[in-house]
């Protein structure tokens, strides 16, 4: 907790309750469920809810905005980004059902009041969206198909809207499959903890 709120230092004392419970909760699923890794745990809110809020780093998202979670898995991006911007909406899914049973639970715990959850492939949940999130899900050229039109015609962010895609080691490769325009963004420029230097927020306008 101790790291999430040195970068992120005007989280109010509702947001770093939810933070809190966040980590107790979604410790006790991984008992269960195997959400991330069971060897990095121990390093959950560095792994998981700092790597996810680098998303927020990359863009501040404005009140009212949509935003769609594709292969959640155990929330992540998704939870900590709505903790952290109660005003904008939230749509998790996954095709795996036992994990958004899970999350579920998670929203619950943390009382979160902006977030929806489905058992569903990113094609089949209602509506569009200004930004689709997700964590290295599969290789760009792959996921475009899944969520090219899921996208708002409105634009109300800083960003025309698009992806924002959580990827590690070298992208080089992957990008030169995409022919939408593209942007890598180091976290490390935000976060020095060593686990971030080979990480990066993709954004691919798709607006």
């Amino acid at each position: 907790m101790e790291l999430i709120e040195k970068y992120f230092p005007e989280l109010t004392d509702l947001q770093k309750e939810q933070f809190a419970k966040l980590g107790e909760a979604f410790i006790e699923w991984n008992s269960q469920i195997n959400l991330v890794s069971r060897k990095d745990i121990d390093e959950f809110y560095t792994r998981h809810v700092l790597h996810s809020l680098a998303i927020a780093k990359a863009m501040k998202f404005a009140p009212s905005s949509k935003i769609l979670d594709v292969g959640t898995g155990g929330g992540l991006p998704g939870l900590p980004l709505a903790i952290l911007y109660p005003e904008v909406e939230f749509t998790l899914c996954d095709s795996i059902g036992k994990k958004i049973k899970a999350v579920n639970a998670l929203i619950k715990s943390c009382g979160l009041k902006n977030v929806k959850a489905y058992h569903l492939r990113a094609n089949e949940v209602p509506g569009t969206f200004d930004f689709i999130i997700s964590r290295a899900v599969t290789r760009m050229n792959k996921f475009l198909p899944w969520v090219e039109n899921k996208i708002n015609s409105r634009c109300m962010n800083p960003w025309p809207n698009g992806i924002l895609y959580l990827k590690g080691g070298d992208l080089s490769e992957e990008l030169r499959e995409v022919t939408r325009s593209t942007e890598v963004i180091a976290i490390s420029d935000w976060f020095s903890e060593d686990f971030f230097e080979t990480k990066a927020v993709v954004y691919v306008r798709l607006q």
